[in-house]
């Protein structure tokens, strides 16, 4: 199978609301996350990620429900542990649904899920929305406790976090691929192993050395790229330098 490729047009909203925060449905608010969606599809995307955060800095629930209705392609919908962004999951009943910490003050999401702390209420949620027949991942650190947390929960995939990976310098470089390539091995075969956070054009070919990886979620790094050569562009990019992948 090949290793497929998802896009988080997060940004795509974050740029629109610098302007247009309090009128995000204007007329002539600009740009569009449904057209990049479309954009990012005609480069090769497989699927498109959102984050509906509970504050609502970004994506809005109408970009959602306009993304869902007009794009014809797999949705991922990244959500917080809240009684509300399930009822918004239930409505909009995405493909995917990826289980994240949100904290208010953060830029963007800031480590992975701890699945033992919150086992039970996580434990309610993925089933809540399994029944719905919506697959759900849960976003956590290559950590091996974490990996079986996950397995316990009945997630279905693992989504891993390589911000660690992806931040680090010297020596701690290889020490958290080693990580992230130990956690894929413990999740595998019983879970679907996706990985983000972080990913870029160049250290893309360290993370195409993690075994068993089915999916990358990538957002920043396309949407800045594609401030140069444009969003199509940004993500046929990407998914050439993944297209030699082995798993």
């Amino acid at each position: 199978m090949p290793l497929l490729l998802g896009v988080n047009i997060d940004h795509i909203a974050t740029l629109r609301q610098a302007r247009y925060a309090k009128e995000p449905d204007a007329p002539n608010a600009e740009p569009s996350p449904l057209e990049a969606g479309h954009d990012a599809l005609a480069g090769g995307a497989d699927s498109l990620t959102i984050h509906v955060r509970g504050d609502r800095r970004h994506m809005q629930d109408a970009d959602a429900y306009r993304i869902r209705a007009g794009v014809k392609a797999p949705l991922n919908l990244e959500m917080g542990v809240t009684g509300e962004m399930v009822g918004l999951a239930l409505k909009l009943k995405p493909e995917f649904v990826c289980l994240v910490p949100e904290n208010r003050m953060e830029i963007t999401t800031e480590g992975g899920l701890d699945v033992l702390a919150g086992f039970e209420k996580i434990c309610m949620v993925i089933a809540r929305l399994q029944d719905a027949g919506i697959r759900v991942s849960v976003f956590i650190d290559p950590d091996l406790k974490q990996v079986e947390a996950a397995g316990e929960a009945r997630a279905d995939m693992i989504e891993l976090h390589t911000g660690a990976f992806a931040n680090a310098t010297g020596e701690a470089v290889q020490i958290e691929l080693e990580r992230l390539i130990a956690a894929a091995k413990a999740g595998h075969p019983g879970l679907q192993v996706n990985a983000g956070h972080g990913i870029n054009y160049t250290n893309i070919q360290q993370i195409l050395t993690i075994p068993h990886l089915a999916e990358l979620n990538i957002g920043h790094s396309i949407i800045a790229r594609s401030t140069r050569i444009g969003l199509t562009a940004a993500v046929r990019e990407m998914k050439d330098l993944m297209a030699n992948y082995s798993a």
